[in-house]
């Protein structure tokens, strides 16, 4: 190989262009300048990989007739097959180039040359139609039925390549063809009934043997679509990679099929994109923070969390590897012989190729690992939403191990009381829990090898969190919260299961309709809040935007923080201190009622007495008592507020990025999301707690992580 091999000025179109590396087939081709191998194009660390960006690059590649291009900047590299037989000459992307020992090997190369191809979004988009309408009109099944069985699908090829054995890829659909064959052979034969599970439903079950753990299906769920069906799919995706394409390609193609195929369906469990950002970005949850959604959806806010909390760590990492390089390569480099550059650089890569680790999502105790499976939770009672959600996660980069199928007001893994530093939330609006509505004796966790496995991770919390469920078999839902006695109500039923997930001083931003903030029949449910948090900030959006996906309620963004310990205290004081005066204050007035009630009963002890006349005046007295107790209530309440007093903001936003017909527009959130992250740090509203690690060498030269818990 050569590096900065340059192109002289005679090749039309390249200037004085080079190429970083050159590689050939051997040393003798090198010599001979005959036609490169690979030819590959480095960038700086920070560039995202786009085909575009390569254009002097990649026709350096075609000029030189190199079969490979590569494009690297540390953090990724992708791979491009050289399309010679085009015009213009152009590039086109695979997964992987060979190895040294197969460069002589035209059969692999011809085999890596024509591997799966790694989806661009707007083909991955039309691919995922393409299956959707395949099944429309093979099975006649609704627009949501035809998702359900386009995920199977999905999972089986996600489980396939992770095998490495697809029966999805073009190599391997022969094999599926010989399967089908062989079934239908072992039919003839009379080894295996006509009835019996078919080999694609076989494939299947494999499917949901791998995820089981995950609990995405249900034993008796199988493929509801034909097998012509199922082979046209396979053939539409045997030339793409999921598992090699960007998340942010999948991930954004899958959110927008998503929300054009449900569109009026699953709508209710879409929030636009804008408020997801706005919510998440206001609460800026830190790595190592926990993060719940009990009401998932399709997985949107968990979904902006991943990404925004990994961006974090890949910022992080990115400014490690700053530190290695200045550290490392001395300003007299460029000055050193050959081979100290050489070596210098082979240290430096090294330690890169370490720290590139820590943005492994598989690789066990990485930091994207941890922050995949240990960080991030949501569950929802809607079994096709909960499944949409893990399979929305991983187009996006994985995290979907927390989500789970289940009722958010329930505990389950890790979901349970003062646990998470961090909610963000869209509740269902509107319905009601039914007050003869029980803790059943399914509702119990039975699964005593997962109860294991969680006790292990969770200690002796998790066996106290299970009570909630097994130690109320029989009693009534919204007995378990303070708040069923005021309203059955979903939203405020979730705003107490927020505030009882939350750790002390954990900060929360739920969606909320406006009658929850201003409805009188509320007011005690507001009363109760206010005991238990701070308001942080109240955001009123437009109607537009929840029209855009399907809803027609009013509603405004509340964002909260669970008291602190001091706060509590200081809370309970003022209220003792106030209860105690006011209470003074209404003793003559009460212990005056009182000698009436008791002159009164004395009166109506006697024969002569008009009974009629004393019992109206003993229901006067009563009504008295109760109009004291209410002016003492509203004088205790409003004397709290007025001691126990702090500032938040309440914003009225006309614009908030989308119209209601679903069209970008002006969007003040972002301007409100800058003012509030100033004035948050400047008033101190909340601690956030967040990892911090610091990398060094030990005396082998090997990369040594150090972690520490920090505050601020």
């Amino acid at each position: 190989m050569e590096q900065e091999l340059q192109v002289s000025n005679s090749q039309r179109g390249l200037g004085r262009a080079s190429a970083d590396i050159v590689i050939w087939k051997n040393e003798q081709e090198r010599k001979d300048r005959k036609a490169a191998f690979i030819v590959i194009e480095c960038k700086a660390e920070k560039v995202t990989i786009r085909k575009e960006d390569y254009f002097q690059g990649s026709n350096y590649a075609t000029w030189a007739r190199a079969k490979f291009f590569v494009t690297t900047n540390d953090k990724e590299t992708k791979f491009f097959r050289v399309l010679e037989e085009k015009l213009p000459l152009d590039i086109e992307e695979i997964i992987d180039i060979p190895k040294a020992k197969d460069a002589e090997n035209e059969k692999k190369i011809n085999e890596i040359l024509n591997q799966l191809k790694i989806f661009e979004r707007d083909e991955f988009q039309k691919l995922l139609f393409a299956c959707h309408d395949i099944i429309r009109n093979n099975d006649k099944l609704s627009p949501e039925m035809a998702f359900d069985e386009i995920s199977k699908v999905l999972f089986m090829k996600i489980r396939h390549e992770r095998k490495q054995n697809s029966v999805f890829s073009k190599d391997k659909f022969l094999e599926l063809k010989k399967l089908k064959e062989d079934y239908e052979k072992q039919v003839l034969e009379g080894t295996t009934k006509k009835d019996e599970t078919p080999f694609y439903q076989h494939l299947f079950e494999q499917t949901k043997n791998e995820f089981e753990k995950d609990e995405i299906f249900v034993k008796t769920d199988a493929l509801r679509i034909r097998e012509t069906s199922f082979l046209q799919i396979v053939e539409k995706l045997q030339r793409h990679n999921l598992s090699d394409t960007s998340d942010d390609v999948k991930g954004i193609a899958f959110e927008e099929f998503l929300g054009k195929t449900f569109r009026g369906d699953l709508g209710q469990f879409f929030t636009p994109r804008t408020l997801v950002n706005f919510m998440v970005g206001l609460l800026d949850p830190q790595e190592g923070e926990l993060v719940v959604d009990p009401c998932c959806g399709t997985g949107g806010f968990l979904i902006k969390v991943f990404e925004y909390v990994r961006e974090k760590i890949e910022t992080d990492i990115q400014a490690q590897k700053e530190l290695f390089r200045n550290e490392l390569l001395p300003e007299n480099f460029d000055s050193l012989p050959k081979e100290k550059q050489k070596q210098l650089f082979d240290e430096l890569n090294k330690i890169f190729a370490e720290l590139n680790k820590e943005l492994e999502p598989n690789l066990e105790n990485s930091r994207l690992n941890q922050l995949s499976y240990n960080c991030i939770f949501g569950t929802d009672a809607e079994p096709r939403s909960a499944r949409t959600a893990k399979m929305n996660m991983i187009m996006h980069g994985d995290g979907h191990g927390g989500v789970h199928h289940h009722d958010g007001l329930l505990n389950i893994n890790g979901i349970f009381e003062n646990r998470f530093d961090v909610i963000v939330t869209n509740p269902p609006f509107g319905a009601s829990v039914s007050k003869e509505l029980e803790i059943m004796e399914n509702d119990r966790y039975t699964d005593q090898k997962k109860i294991a496995a969680y006790t292990e991770r969770y200690g002796q919390e998790y066996i106290e969190a299970l009570q909630q469920i097994n130690g109320n078999i029989g009693k009534k839902l919204l007995s378990l919260y303070e708040t069923g006695s005021m309203s059955g109500l979903t939203e405020v039923l979730f705003v107490e299961r927020c505030l009882n997930l939350l750790r002390k001083g954990g900060r929360m931003g739920i969606v909320l309709p406006e009658g929850f903030l201003n409805g009188a029949n509320l007011q005690k449910v507001r009363d109760f809040v206010e005991t238990k948090a701070k308001i942080l900030a109240v955001v009123s959006v437009p109607q537009d935007v929840f029209i855009s996906a399907g809803a027609t309620v009013k509603s405004s963004l509340v964002f909260l923080k669970k008291f602190t310990d001091e706060e509590e205290t200081n809370y309970k004081q003022i209220l003792a201190e106030v209860t105690t005066e006011i209470n003074e204050k209404f003793q003559p007035q009460i212990d005056e009622i009182t000698e009436k009630m008791i002159a009164v009963k004395k009166l109506s002890s006697l024969k002569s007495a008009d009974k009629e006349m004393l019992k109206e005046q003993k229901k006067e007295l009563l009504a008295q008592l109760a109009a004291i107790e209410t002016v003492k209530t509203q004088e205790i309440r409003a004397e709290v507020k007025h001691r126990f007093n702090y500032e938040f903001p309440i914003v009225q936003v006309a614009q908030a990025g989308i119209s209601s017909t679903g069209q970008a527009s002006y969007n003040e959130l972002l301007e409100v999301k800058t003012e509030f992250a100033n004035y948050r740090k400047m008033a101190g509203l909340w601690q956030a707690k967040s990892l911090q690690f610091a990398y060094s060498l030990d005396t082998n030269g090997n990369l040594v992580k150090k972690q520490e818990n920090i505050n601020f």
